[in-house]
C-alpha cells in the first residue's frame, strides 16, 4: 500500500500550484510558495524530520495570513510526513484538518488527494473497509471534476482491492472492469503487478483457474521485475490460498514460503528504517502539541478579532434597529389606518351589493308571485271559461268540423301548461298546506323509475312558517333536485329536513358520479352562484361536499327568524 500513497505525495509535489487570497506578512507568497515545494521535496527524500519543520514554519506564517489554501497544504504535508513514518492516526488526524481547510479555499485537487489518502488509512490501517470505499469514491468524484484520468485509475484499483480483500467480487467488479479498460493508457510500473494480482482473485472467486493461475504468475513476475517487494507479498498470500482451495498444496506450500520470505525481507527494511527514524519518533508527540498550540493560538487570535468586530457591529446594528423600528412603526400604523379605510369602503360595497342581490331575490319572488296568481286567476280561469263554452258548443253541433276539434285539443293543451307554470311558480300544495306537504310532493313527483327521492323529515308535517321564508326555501330545493336529476347520473337521493335550536337544517345527498369541488367553474356550471346569493339573503350557511364517483352531499343551515 506504501507504493500507491507514494504515488499521492508524488502529485502533490507535481500539482504545487497555491493561489493566496490572504494579507502578506514577513513572508511573501513567492517564499511561502518555495517553502512548501521544499517541504514537499524533502518529504520524498524520506528526510521526515526536516519537512516536518519546513511544514511547521509554513502553517505558521499561512496562518498568520489566513489564506485557507496554503494552510490546508501545510496540514497535507504534516500529514504525510506523519504518514511515511508508520503514524496512520497522526496522519488521519492532520488530513482531516487539511480537509477543512481544503474545502473552504475549494481546492479540488487537494480534496482528491486527501480524499485518497484517508481513504488509504481506512481500508490498510484501521481495516475499516466501509468506511474507507465511502472516501475512495469522493476521491473518485473529485479526480472526475478536475479530470485527473491517472487518479481516476489509481482511485478505481484501490476500491477494488478494498472490495476484494473482504470478499465483495460482485460490488468490485465494475471497478475492476475500468481498470482492466485503462491500463495500458493509465497504469503505470507501481500498478502493473496490482492489476495481474485483483484478476487473479477475481478468476479464482469466478472459480476461473486458467485465467487465475496466469494473473497471479504475471503478478508475481512483474512484481519482481519493478521491485515491488510488498505487492509481491500480497500476491504471494492471494496465490498460496487460491493454490491451498484448488488442492495444489505443495505449490501452496512454495508460495506461503515465498510470501514469508518477502514479509521478512520487507520486515528487515522496516527495522532499519525505523532506525534512521528514532530520533524523530522522540520528538513526535512535542512536535504534535506545537503544531495543536499553533492553530489554537490562531483561532484564539480570530475569536478576539471577531469578538472585537462585533461589538463594533453592535453599535451600529442597535441605532439600524431603532431606525428601522420607527421607520417599520410608522409604516405599519399608516398601513393599518390605510387598510381599515378599505375595509371600511369594502363592508360598504358588500352591504350595497348583498342588498342588491336581495332586492333582486325578492322581487324576482314578488314577480314570480304576481305572474303565478295572474296565471291561474286570470289566464286560466279565461282558458276553462273557453273550454266549457266550446264543450257546450260541441254537445249541440253534430257532426263538427276538424278545425273545432283541433281548437279544443289546443284550448285544453294550453290550459294544462297554464296551470303547470303557475304551480312550478307558486305550488297550490305550498301555499295551501306548506313547505313540508310541498318538499314531500316535490320528491314524489320527480322520483321515476331510474332516479328514487327518498324524503325524510322531523319536523311535524303541519307546522308552517312565514310565506316568504316557505317560498324561498321550496325554490332553493326544488333547484337542487333539478341539478341531481340533470348532472347528477344518481340512482337515489335523500332530502332531510330537522329542526335544531331555532335553526332548520336541509341535507340533500345523492350517490351520483359527483364532481371535484376545485375546479373553477364548477360553481357556474350548476347556478350554485344564484342558490348561494339565495341562502345568503336569509342569512344562512351554504356547504358542498362531492367527489368524483362517490356522491354529492349538501347541507343547508338556514335561522329561523330569517
Amino acid at each position: 500500500m506504501s507504493i500507491h500513497r507514494y504515488f499521492m505525495f508524488f502529485w502533490v509535489f507535481v500539482f504545487s500550484t497555491v493561489t493566496s487570497v490572504g494579507q502578506k506578512k514577513s513572508y511573501t507568497e513567492k517564499e511561502l510558495l518555495k517553502l512548501y515545494n521544499e517541504a514537499t521535496i524533502n518529504l520524498h527524500k524520506e528526510n521526515y524530520e526536516k519537512s516536518l519543520l519546513q511544514s511547521r514554519k509554513l502553517l505558521n506564517h499561512a496562518l498568520v495570513s489566513q489564506n485557507n489554501n496554503l494552510i490546508g497544504k501545510a496540514y497535507n504535508t504534516i500529514a504525510a510526513n506523519f504518514d511515511g513514518i508508520s503514524e496512520p492516526e497522526k496522519a488521519l488526524f492532520y488530513y482531516k484538518k487539511s480537509l477543512i481547510y481544503a474545502e473552504k479555499a475549494k481546492n479540488l485537487e487537494l480534496q482528491n488527494w486527501l480524499y485518497n489518502n484517508i481513504g488509504n488509512i481506512y481500508c490498510f490501517d484501521k481495516k475499516e473497509y466501509e468506511k474507507g470505499v465511502s472516501y475512495y469514491k469522493k476521491s473518485l468524484y473529485f479526480s472526475g471534476a478536475i479530470k485527473d484520468s491517472a487518479q481516476i485509475f489509481l482511485t478505481n484499483l484501490n476500491i477494488a482491492w478494498a472490495y476484494f480483500d473482504v470478499g465483495n467480487f460482485p460490488e468490485g467488479k465494475p471497478y475492476l472492469n475500468y481498470i482492466n479498460a485503462h491500463k495500458e493508457k493509465h497504469g503505470s510500473e507501481t500498478t502493473i503487478a496490482v492489476t495481474y494480482l485483483l484478476n487473479g482473485m477475481y478468476h479464482g472467486f469466478k472459480k476461473n483457474n486458467p485465467k487465475a493461475d496466469y494473473n497471479f504468475k504475471q503478478g508475481i513476475k512483474n512484481a519482481k521485475k519493478y521491485d515491488e517487494n510488498t505487492d509481491l507479498s500480497f500476491i504471494y498470500q492471494e496465490y498460496a490460498r487460491f493454490l491451498f482451495k484448488n488442492g495444489d498444496y505443495k505449490k501452496a506450500y512454495e508460495n506461503l514460503n515465498a510470501y514469508d520470505e518477502t514479509n521478512g525481507k520487507i520486515a528487515l527494511e522496516d527495522k532499519a528504517r525505523k532506525t534512521e527514524i528514532a530520533g524523530i519518533n522522540l520528538k513526535i508527540d512535542e512536535f504534535k502539541r506545537e503544531i495543536d498550540k499553533m492553530g489554537l493560538e490562531h483561532k484564539n487570535k480570530e475569536q478576539l478579532f471577531h469578538k472585537e468586530k462585533k461589538r463594533n457591529q453592535k453599535v451600529f446594528i442597535i441605532t439600524l434597529s431603532l431606525f428601522l423600528f420607527i421607520t417599520i412603526l410608522f409604516y405599519f400604523f399608516y398601513q393599518n389606518t390605510k387598510l381599515k379605510q378599505k375595509n371600511r369602503i369594502k363592508n360598504i360595497e358588500n352591504k350595497i351589493h348583498q342588498n342588491i342581490i336581495n332586492a333582486s331575490i325578492d322581487g324576482q319572488e314578488s314577480e314570480r308571485k304576481k305572474v303565478a296568481l295572474f296565471l291561474h286567476d286570470t289566464i286560466s280561469a279565461s282558458l276553462s271559461s273557453a273550454g266549457m263554452h266550446l264543450n257546450v258548443f260541441l254537445a249541440q253541433n253534430n257532426p263538427v268540423s276538424d278545425e273545432i276539434i283541433k281548437t279544443k285539443f289546443i284550448l285544453d293543451e294550453t290550459h294544462d301548461k297554464v296551470r303547470d307554470l303557475s304551480h312550478d311558480l307558486l305550488p297550490t300544495l305550498l301555499v295551501r298546506f306548506g313547505l313540508l306537504y310541498a318538499l314531500d310532493d316535490l320528491c314524489e313527483k320527480y322520483s321515476n323509475s331510474t332516479l328514487h327521492f327518498d324524503f325524510r323529515n322531523s319536523i311535524p308535517i303541519k307546522k308552517r312558517y312565514t310565506e316568504q321564508f316557505e317560498t324561498r326555501i321550496y325554490h332553493i330545493v326544488s333547484e337542487l333536485l333539478n341539478n341531481i336529476i340533470k348532472h347528477s347520473q344518481a340512482s337515489s337521493a335523500i332530502v332531510s329536513l330537522k329542526e335544531n335550536q331555532n335553526e332548520m337544517t336541509i341535507e340533500i345527498t345523492d350517490n351520483g358520479k359527483g364532481f371535484d369541488t376545485n375546479e373553477f367553474n364548477f360553481v357556474e356550471g350548476f347556478g350554485l352562484n344564484q342558490i348561494r346569493a339565495r341562502i345568503n339573503n336569509l342569512n344562512g350557511v351554504f356547504n358542498v361536499l362531492s367527489k368524483i364517483n362517490q356522491g354529492t352531499s349538501i347541507v343547508i343551515n338556514v335561522p329561523l327568524n330569517a
